[in-house]
């Protein structure tokens, strides 16, 4: 079930971003992906955590509020940088994030995020801590709203019969 999903959103992927559709083209695609569906396989890379397929459902929305968010921070970024206004700073933020895929989908949202950038997880401590790099207070205010945390905690929450509750 997995590997036939991994290759259907592959194959999905590669015909969107290739653009060009001829038989060879088409061809050469197939044999790529399922070269790829076959090694993840080999190394066990399609089980739940390698293959988060939880996430599918909530997953558009969370991308849509992302994508405004992107656009968002580009402009406040080129606003700062234009104007000469930089005040970095470095602090650290809570994850509360349950699943490797959703502490990897916060820190990679951070980093997407044009003014911050994720430099290192402390997994040490009781719930995983950030060190985040904020070109200007005002993007390291953003952060420490917990709004993205928040987002991305209920995109990584489980919905299946024996998960009423929505809890992990």
């Amino acid at each position: 079930m997995r590997v036939g999903l991994l290759f259907v959103v592959l194959m999905a992927g590669w015909l969107v971003m290739s653009g060009h559709y001829n038989g060879l083209l088409i061809s050469l695609g197939v044999i790529s992906v399922i070269f790829c569906v076959w090694l993840s396989h080999a190394i066990n890379a399609t089980d739940e955590e390698g293959l988060p397929t939880h996430l599918f459902a909530r997953l558009p929305s969370y991308l849509f509020w992302l994508f405004g968010e992107i656009i968002k921070s580009n402009f406040a970024t080129a606003k700062f940088i234009l104007n000469g206004r930089g005040d970095p700073e470095i602090f650290n933020v809570t994850a509360t994030q349950n699943t490797a895929a959703g502490i990897a989908t916060y820190a990679n949202s951070i980093t997407l995020t044009p003014g911050t950038v994720t430099i290192d997880i402390n997994e040490a401590v009781a719930k995983d801590q950030f060190l985040v790099h904020a070109l200007h207070a005002d993007f390291g205010e953003d952060v420490r709203s917990n709004d993205m945390d928040r987002r991305v905690t209920a995109l990584e929450v489980l919905t299946s019969p024996d998960n009423k509750d929505g809890n992990l």
